[in-house]
């Protein structure tokens, strides 16, 4: 079976809010988006230097969590 991985890559600012992060899904925020994945895979998170970090997922996994955050609730 071919899994598809998806590397999400974090930005932060001197103040450790999040700036920027991939694969969010419309409408909300970055640091939201940040919080939902921290707390719902958590343990794929890895840090990097320069404010930066990556969340490792399956293209499934990312599938099922960008509907369970999804704002609208779609």
């Amino acid at each position: 079976m071919d899994t598809q991985n998806v590397i999400l890559h974090a930005r932060f600012a001197p103040d450790g809010a999040v700036v920027e992060i991939g694969e969010r899904p419309e409408g909300l925020a970055p640091q939201a988006w940040f919080n939902f994945l921290s707390d719902k895979a958590g343990d794929v998170y890895q840090t990097l230097a320069g404010g930066r970090g990556v969340f490792r997922l399956t293209r499934e996994e990312l599938t099922a969590l960008k509907q369970a955050a999804a704002p609208d609730g779609a």
